[in-house]
């Protein structure tokens, strides 16, 4: 009997060796701005959560939405995945999930007398996984390699994901029982951390008419959603959004946003250079979102809170005051001072 390792990956999950042409300047926009509009038809309200989504999206960073149960998160992913004409899969995380379960593995057939391999869910471009703090660590980690180095390993096998891969996670800040927080490493691989909040009472009006005049379901329906772009017109953003001019003074007071959580009263663990490297690749997507080809301070300032709030630690102190870590950031943002545009 033969323990050879076989592995039949299909052809459309492996990267082919073509050169894209980077989308840039007003079509890059104007792609964005479609993009944009088509999930704003199913989710309604909260842009500063799309808009923090698609800037993931385009700086080719993974994002962690956190908001209590019924905002719409799950929505959220969804509806992009409908406008991204490009692979979709969602992984419920619960505490007996195993780190095979989303990555995949290795499969005896006794005909041939060869393991093959068996994908998991990972090997997609848009990747939801729901409830991540409700899986183990152990579990959690299967996401690492995939995250940070587009690739997935297998029975001592590694395997390219094809680009774009882009890991949509969500969390419920609130429930506690039966939930497992999220290491320091895990939290680092992602580009930004999404909060949703309540809509206001305009947009909830609108939600409740959209899901309950006519229909007897309880959720959005997807139907008037268009696809916009696939899976190498993405890419063809993404890098476009990489060429997006950055001054030297803008990394400059990137770095010092950065470098000064690690000084900072009240702070107990600060951003590392990921954090800079953070700032910098979502401030390129802020300014594309914005029409722009070129950074501003403003841009790395409005982004400066997705892009920390998840890689700092505050002080017990602070956190028996009750203070979040945005209300440190705010503070800081206002203390360091900002090149002159």
């Amino acid at each position: 009997m033969s323990d050879t390792l076989i592995p039949p990956l299909a052809p459309d999950h492996v990267a082919a060796p073509r050169t894209i042409k980077p989308i840039t300047g007003e079509a890059l926009a104007q792609r964005a701005a479609a993009i944009r509009d088509e999930v704003g038809k199913a989710f309604i309200g909260q842009a500063d959560a799309l808009d923090h989504v698609l800037i993931a999206l385009l700086a080719g960073g993974h994002a962690l939405i956190e908001g209590v149960p019924g905002l719409g998160k799950t929505l959220l992913v969804r509806a992009l995945a409908k406008t991204l004409d490009c692979g979709y899969a969602r992984v419920q995380f619960t505490p007996d999930l195993m780190p095979s379960d989303i990555s995949g593995h290795a499969v005896y057939d006794p005909k041939t007398e060869t393991f093959n391999i068996r994908r998991g869910p990972v090997f997609t471009n848009l990747l939801l996984a729901d409830e991540i703090n409700r899986a183990p660590a152990k579990t959690q980690s299967a996401l690492l390699e995939a995250m940070q180095e587009m690739q997935v390993t297998i029975e001592g096998h590694s395997f390219e994901l094809a680009p774009p891969f882009l890991t949509l996670a969500t969390q419920n800040p609130v429930e506690q029982e039966g939930t497992y927080p999220l290491p320091e490493a895990q939290l680092d691989r992602f580009l930004l951390k999404v909060l949703i909040g309540y809509p206001s009472r305009a947009d909830e009006k609108k939600m409740v008419v959209a899901v309950s005049q006519g229909r007897m379901a309880s959720d959005f329906d997807l139907s008037q959603v268009r696809r916009v772009v696939g899976p190498e017109e993405i890419v063809a953003m993404q890098l476009g959004t990489a060429l997006v001019t950055v001054d030297d003074a803008v990394i400059d007071y990137a770095v010092r946003i950065a470098a000064a959580t690690r000084d900072w009263a009240g702070i107990a663990l600060g951003a590392g250079p990921r954090g800079s490297l953070a700032l910098v690749r979502a401030a390129r997507a802020q300014a594309v979102l914005s029409g722009r080809d070129f950074v501003t301070p403003d841009d790395v300032r409005e982004i400066a809170k997705p892009a920390l709030r998840h890689r700092i630690a505050l002080a017990p102190e602070l956190q028996i005051e009750g203070q979040e870590p945005d209300d440190v950031l705010h503070a800081l943002l206002a203390k360091v001072e900002a090149p002159r545009q």
